[in-house]
């Protein structure tokens, strides 16, 4: 990486002037940080422990739990730490290493969210395949390729994003690292090899969408189909979860990046890259214990027996 030596670090948008207001925004990350800890922690940890949840479905869980809490991980705590000691600085290296974890996460996370769609198609509408097609071994490798995507996504970007040359300054218009405010620093025609990278990404991104929206579609029409409405609930109770899912997950992001320029002010960067930065891994560990008995009831059994240990 090239610009090591010109510039060693960046300015990140800082979200108030004031100091009472830079204290309160860091308390108000540090509450939202620890509730998303806790909600996917206590994720994780149920259904580690409980063999009822040892299914492929659980086991995506899991592994969708353990992307939220590091993608929260790699934008919250920097950002909290610039409004504890106000200050916007973040190093070269730095804002590298949140660049290449957050598109790792990200995009793996993406890649899993489709694999789950999977994961409910043969359920409901193979259901005597489901062993076949969803085995451990199968699921392991689902999980991996997942990850591995995630990891390639983010090393192409972030290796190709920081070569280029950057003569527009060192401030950042957002308050972590992230490619398109970055792009905007370097200069011009140079940045043409990462916006084609993010056509792909773009394309291969609406590939998966597409893939979703199909696999619903047959998932609705066979629920649908089910003659008793027992089945129907049941079956609408492990899909909607994954769907809503979905929803927040692309809606704050292609909220971000196909918006208006004229709109791209900097408040409104800052509330919509809080929207999809942080939001989703908050909010989903909710969203699943809402719709899902089994895990409310492994939930609170690991509630009440870390509750009585401590008296």
């Amino acid at each position: 990486m090239s610009n090591g030596s010109s510039i060693t670090e960046f300015l990140l948008l800082v979200f108030a002037d004031t100091r009472e207001l830079q204290l309160l925004h860091f308390w108000l990350f540090l509450g939202i940080y620890l509730a998303a800890l806790l909600g996917n922690g206590l994720i994780i940890t149920a259904i580690a422990c409980d063999h009822r949840l040892h299914t492929p479905m659980y086991f995506f869980l899991l592994n969708l739990s353990l992307f939220d809490m590091g993608s929260i991980s790699t934008t919250l705590p920097k950002a909290m730490a610039n409004s504890l000691w106000d200050t916007g600085a973040i190093s070269y290296a730095g804002c590298a290493a949140q660049v290449f974890f957050f598109l790792f996460l990200i995009g793996g996370e993406y890649c899993l969210l489709t694999i789950m769609a999977y994961d409910r198609y043969v359920a409901i509408c193979k259901p005597l395949h489901y062993g076949t097609l969803l085995g451990s071994r199968a699921c392991a490798n689902m999980a991996a390729a997942a990850w591995g995507s995630g990891f390639l996504y983010a090393m192409l970007h972030t290796a190709n994003t920081f070569s280029l040359p950057l003569c527009q300054g060192n401030a950042v218009d957002q308050f972590f690292c992230e490619i398109p405010y970055l792009l905007k620093l370097s200069c011009s025609n140079c940045y043409l090899r990462e916006v084609g990278l993010l056509v792909v990404s773009v394309s291969l991104a609406f590939g998966c969408f597409v893939f979703i929206v199909l696999s619903y579609v047959q998932i609705f029409r066979a629920v649908l189909r089910f003659p008793s409405e027992q089945g129907r609930h049941k079956a609408f109770s492990t899909c909607l979860p994954h769907l809503a899912v979905v929803s927040l997950f692309l809606s704050t992001s292609i909220f971000t990046y196909l918006k208006p320029p004229s709109t791209s002010l900097p408040v409104l960067n800052l509330v919509v890259a809080v929207l999809y930065s942080v939001v989703p891994p908050t909010l989903n560990p909710l969203i699943y214990s809402m719709r899902n008995q089994e895990l409310k009831d492994t939930l609170k059994k690991l509630i009440q027996s870390l509750v009585f240990q401590q008296q």
